[in-house]
């Protein structure tokens, strides 16, 4: 070869170095391109996710500075077409721009995690668990499990789901000043009813103990007086003509359902009804089964009860089938036990 270093060939021949020359000029030229590998690929400082070829010198490289890369057609990642491999403290240099320090504080695999974190853009250079991180980060973390997994990781009753399901009933029935409950509504007015309870919290564990009857229980119209009248508006239970105090189950808010012997309705004339409106009756046969269902128990007794009185008074010849249910008396027991 000759003095000025070129080879007989006509190539140039490299010098020590002119391959870190080379990559610090790629990595300043495209900063944002700078990429770390990851598994089997490289992850760049953007954000994008990039392949060197199969069998390529550039696949395992700790990082590349990316000069060149296309993204094929139907394939998730870009493909690298021209890269140079640099070193950490190479990216770190040219990269300096996107260099940044701080508290990550987010939602992740079902709890809140906590992280010091150094990073250029998207790549992640150093990570440390946080201890005492900033209550507000925390609380926006618990926010961020509570959009993603619902409010069922607080804790709920089955009188307080019962208490969400009648609220939902009367504000759709009868609007404000009930309020809405749905999981939007609930997302939207967190420090109304969540409060104090979860700027306490530090983890999922601490959402769990959070009683979510008590804490709904602040959403009632207090302040004009109407929230005396839920019991009277949406009862829990009501008296049936037995005397038995069945509870209603408000699963539907567009209709409450009475699940109720047929026997312990004898005598009632018209289908009880919520707030106005008329409750689904579901009588049960004595073994418990729904032997029909219906809104309208005048209609009932006088159309739809010789049926079911046809096809089980002799499936439960122990219990009353009198022929007319409306002027019968309602009864939670057998003819042995009424005729002592």
């Amino acid at each position: 070869g000759g003095r000025d270093g070129s080879r007989a060939d006509g190539g140039a021949r490299a010098e020590p170095g002119d391959d870190r020359v080379v990559g610090l000029v790629a990595a300043l030229a495209f900063p944002e391109r700078i990429a770390q590998v990851q598994g089997g690929s490289h992850l760049m400082v953007n954000g994008t996710r990039a392949d060197a070829g199969e069998g390529s010198v550039l696949r395992g490289a700790p990082w590349l500075a990316v000069a060149v890369a296309d993204r094929p057609v139907g394939r998730g990642h870009a493909r690298v077409r021209l890269a140079a491999v640099i070193d950490e403290r190479t990216a770190r240099r040219a990269a300096a721009g996107l260099y940044s320090e701080g508290d990550e504080v987010h939602w992740a695999d079902g709890d809140v995690v906590a992280r010091r974190v150094e990073r250029l853009g998207a790549v992640e250079l150093t990570v440390r668990p946080l201890r005492n991180a900033d209550p507000g980060l925390v609380r926006n973390a618990l926010l961020e499990g509570l959009r993603e997994e619902g409010f069922g990781l607080l804790r709920w009753s089955p009188d307080a789901e019962v208490l969400r399901q009648r609220l939902a009933f009367l504000r759709r029935r009868l609007g404000d000043p009930w309020p809405d409950v749905s999981d939007e509504a609930l997302h939207a007015r967190v420090a109304e009813w969540l409060e104090p309870e979860l700027s306490r919290a530090r983890r999922r564990a601490d959402l769990a103990r959070i009683d979510a009857g008590q804490a709904l229980n602040r959403l009632l119209p207090w302040a004009t007086g109407e929230a005396a009248r839920l019991d009277e508006l949406a009862p829990e239970r009501i008296e049936v003509p037995s005397g038995s105090r069945i509870r209603v189950d408000y699963a539907d808010p567009a209709q409450p359902v009475l699940a109720v012997k047929l026997q312990e309705m004898f005598g009632l004339h018209a289908s009880p009804a919520i707030a106005g409106v008329p409750v689904l009756v579901h009588l049960l046969s004595p073994a418990g089964r729904p032997a029909a269902v219906t809104a309208d128990l005048a209609s009932f007794w006088k159309d739809g009860y010789k049926g079911v009185r046809a096809e089980l008074r002799g499936r439960y010849p122990k219990h009353p089938w009198p022929e007319d249910p409306a002027t019968a008396e309602p009864t939670r027991y057998t003819n042995a036990r009424l005729r002592r």
